[in-house]
């Protein structure tokens, strides 16, 4: 089979298409068919080592059908989506003509989307979901900001939050993707490092929720934005991950504000954390009628990897970078 194959750590040139074996079934684990699979910030990690030793084979989600399952849980031809459990970590991942993954992180969908729709979806949507619902305890009727929400996990968690009948304000450093945001339903904001103050001129006594997507950089201010027993989660680092300097619970965190972090790489198929507690089906169905906004930013045909790579560390893409097979 096809597989793009990390030769080094470096830059995005060092990612090679090479014949490789086809991967064998083995049972506890299921073999797809890859008809697409979406570029994630964790493989630029990867690619450039700062992970450590990883996977020949990067990827760590995936669409496509089911090749062969030892076990007999999943037909052959079922379409499903895949995700983390290892994927590109510890076992070789997505960027390939079949993958193998573990039964339980597999999920069979029935869909219309395209492949390159579909696979616009797993890792975004699941994250974003649970980070909304678990950790912000995510209603109708409660006001979240979403700071970051022009990434693909912000724009998937802007459709969930509105879908779900919150007031979401969503946040970008470009002003020009503002109207981007609004078009999801969300109230725009430039994203500043006083941005607390903005949103408090806005609601004086204090939102109930922010997913910070930015990180470190910006997570003392989210803090300061919400409401006594209001709740912060912190899910990604755009702005960098250069730790808080000095950072001092006691002076700087708001009394009763509860904040959490989720890393979604490292949990999904858990016994806490499994993939049958997220609803993919209703995900896929609302992004298929055009109730989620969800379609890729950009598809990248499998030749073209080193290009799709380079427009996810430029941090343009304003969304979803898919790559077909």
């Amino acid at each position: 089979m096809r597989a793009i194959v990390n030769e080094a750590f470096g830059g995005p040139d060092t990612l090679a298409i090479k014949e490789v074996p086809d991967p064998d079934p083995a049972s506890g684990q299921v073999v797809i068919a890859v008809k697409a699979f979406g570029i994630n910030r964790a493989e630029i990690y990867f690619r450039e080592g700062l992970w450590g030793d990883v996977a020949g084979i990067s990827g760590i989600e995936c669409a496509g059908v089911v090749a062969a399952d030892p076990d007999g849980v999943f037909a052959v031809g079922q379409p499903v989506l895949a995700l983390m459990g290892g994927m590109g970590r510890t076992i070789d991942g997505s960027y390939a003509d079949f993958t193998r993954v573990p039964a339980g992180n597999v999920v069979p969908v029935e869909t219309a989307c395209s492949w390159e729709d579909l696979a616009a979806l797993p890792e975004s949507y699941a994250t974003a979901w649970t980070c909304l619902h678990r950790n912000l305890g995510l209603a109708a009727g409660r006001t979240v900001v979403i700071r970051g929400a022009t990434s693909a996990l912000g724009r998937a968690a802007v459709n969930i939050a509105v879908g779900a009948g919150a007031t979401v304000l969503a946040t970008t450093r470009q002003e020009a993707r503002l109207d981007s945001l609004a078009a999801l339903g969300a109230e725009p904001l430039v994203d500043a490092a006083d941005l607390s103050k903005t949103v408090r001129a806005r609601h004086e006594d204090g939102i109930d929720a922010v997913l910070d997507i930015v990180g470190n950089s910006t997570i003392l201010d989210s803090l300061a934005m919400v409401r006594p027993d209001g709740r912060v989660c912190l899910a990604g680092f755009l702005g960098g991950g250069a730790p808080i300097a000095a950072f001092d619970p006691l002076t700087q965190m708001p009394s009763g504000v509860q904040l959490s972090f989720f890393a979604s790489a490292f949990t999904f198929g858990n016994a806490e954390y499994p993939l049958a507690d997220i609803p993919f089906q209703d995900i896929v169905d609302r992004a298929s009628d055009g109730r989620y906004d969800a379609k890729p930013a950009r598809v990248f045909a499998f030749e073209d990897i080193a290009e799709a790579h380079r427009l996810m560390g430029s941090n343009q893409a304003n969304g979803k970078i898919v790559v077909r097979l």
